[in-house]
C-alpha cells in the first residue's frame, strides 16, 4: 500500500488534507459517531481510519442479541455494582437500541423481535417472583413497559432442552444480522460523504494547541479533532479497561430445528441463538478469565469443548449436531459496565468499554461522543 506521502493532489484533498474530525475504529461506536457529527457539521470533514480490511474487534464478531440485560445478568449486577449504575447503564441499552434503529433500517439488518429467554438448570437457583417483580418495576420506570419478564414454564420444553429447571422471558429483546447492521452503517456513512482509509493502523497520536497528529502505518496525518472508538484497543489510553474475549461456534445446517429466539445461561456468561436453521454458540469466558483478557482473535480447546457439550447435552440432546466453524471477537470490560465516554483534552475524546453490549449501547454512546467538543 501507497504511504500517505505519496498520495496525489486529488486523493490529498480528498482524504488527508484539512481533516475536521478523524475517529478510529469504523465499528459500531465509530460509524455512530460519525454520522452524528455529520448531522451538526454537515460541511466538515469526516475521516474514519480502521486497521483491518473490516472492521476489527467485536463488532461483526458478536452474536447479534439486541439485548439490555437478561435477569441472572441483572442479579450478577446488581450483586457487585451500585444499583443506580445499573439501572442507568441499563438505561443506556434501551436508548441505544432506539437510536440505533433511527440509524437503520430493521428489515436492512434482518431483525427479529423473537424475544429471549434466560435459562435455569436444574442445578441452579430459581429467581423468586419478588426480583421479577423488581426488575419489571425499574424497566417500567426506564422504558414505560409494563411486565418486561416473565417466567415460562415450556419454552425449554418445546424446544427440546435437556436438564432445564424454568426460564425467565424477556418480551423486549430480539436479535440482528450484525454484518447487515455494519453493512448499512457503512453504507450510510459513505452517502453522507464520510471517508473510510481501511488498512490504516494508527500507531500514536498527540495533541496541540490547534491540531492532533497522528502517526499511522500509512504516514502521518493531522486532524482539529480525534475521536477514540477502538473498545479494548484503548487500554493502552486509559484506566479500568480490560480485553475480554469472545468464542462462538457454529453448527451445520439442523433439519426440523425447533429452537427459536435468544438465550442466556449463567448470568450471561454463555448466549445461543438460531441463525436460519443454525445454532450460533458462544460465551465460557468464566472458565478462563485470566486467559481470555487476550487480545489475539483465536479459540481454545477448554472453551470450544464446553460450548460443545452444553450444545449436545442441554441444547440438542436428542439431535445430531456437527459443528461447521468457530471464531473470536474482543470485548471490553471494567470495574463497571458503563462505557466510558471522556475527553483527555481540549482535541481529543474517547468513547469506549461497551461492556459486551455494544450492539445496544453503541449507537448511543456514538451520541453523546459526537456532542463533546460541542
Amino acid at each position: 500500500m501507497l504511504p500517505f506521502s505519496k498520495l496525489s493532489f486529488w486523493e490529498r484533498s480528498i482524504y488527508t488534507d484539512g481533516i475536521d474530525f478523524t475517529i478510529i475504529g469504523a465499528g459500531i461506536v465509530g460509524m455512530s459517531t460519525a454520522l452524528h457529527l455529520r448531522r451538526a457539521n454537515p460541511s466538515a470533514k469526516i475521516i474514519i481510519l480502521e486497521r483491518g480490511y473490516l472492521p476489527t474487534g467485536a463488532s461483526t464478531k458478536n452474536a447479534g442479541f439486541t439485548c439490555f440485560g437478561s435477569p441472572t445478568e441483572l442479579r450478577d449486577d446488581l450483586s457487585k455494582m451500585d444499583e443506580n449504575t445499573v439501572w442507568e447503564t441499563v438505561s443506556m441499552r434501551l436508548e441505544g437500541l432506539r437510536e440505533l434503529f433511527s440509524l437503520v433500517n430493521q428489515a436492512h439488518v434482518q431483525y427479529e423481535a423473537c424475544g429471549s429467554w434466560d435459562i435455569i438448570r436444574e442445578e441452579e437457583e430459581s429467581l423468586t417472583p419478588d426480583f421479577i417483580a423488581y426488575l419489571n418495576e425499574k424497566l417500567f420506570e426506564i422504558s414505560g413497559e409494563k411486565t418486561v419478564y416473565a417466567e415460562d414454564k415450556t419454552k425449554w420444553i418445546d424446544a427440546g432442552f435437556s436438564g432445564v429447571k424454568t426460564t425467565y422471558n424477556n418480551r423486549l429483546e430480539g436479535a440482528i444480522h450484525t454484518g447487515r447492521l455494519i453493512e448499512e452503517l457503512h453504507r450510510s456513512c459513505t452517502n453522507e460523504g464520510i471517508h473510510f482509509l481501511f488498512g490504516v493502523e494508527v500507531l500514536s497520536f498527540e495533541s496541540f494547541d490547534s491540531c492532533v497528529e497522528i502517526h499511522t502505518s500509512m504516514g502521518q496525518l493531522q486532524s482539529a479533532k480525534l475521536l477514540v472508538c477502538t473498545n479494548a484497543f484503548a487500554k493502552d489510553y486509559l484506566d479500568d479497561i480490560q480485553a475480554a474475549r469472545a468464542q462462538v461456534l457454529l453448527t451445520k445446517p439442523i433439519a426440523n430445528l425447533s429452537v427459536k429466539g435468544t438465550f442466556h445461561m449463567e448470568s450471561g456468561y454463555y448466549y445461543f441463538r438460531h441463525v436460519g436453521n443454525r445454532i450460533l454458540f458462544g460465551g465460557g469466558r468464566n472458565l478462563d478469565f485470566a486467559g481470555e483478557t487476550s487480545t489475539e482473535f483465536e479459540t481454545t480447546l477448554v472453551i470450544q469443548e464446553k460450548l460443545t457439550q452444553y450444545l449436545n447435552e442441554l441444547i440438542l440432546p436428542n439431535t445430531s449436531v456437527e459443528i461447521d466453524y468457530s471464531w473470536s471477537g474482543i470485548m471490553a470490560v471494567g470495574s463497571e459496565k458503563k462505557p466510558i465516554i471522556q475527553k483527555t483534552n481540549k482535541n481529543i475524546a474517547f468513547g469506549v468499554r461497551m461492556g459486551g453490549m455494544g450492539v445496544a449501547i453503541g449507537a448511543s454512546v456514538g451520541k453523546q461522543l459526537s456532542k463533546i467538543f460541542s
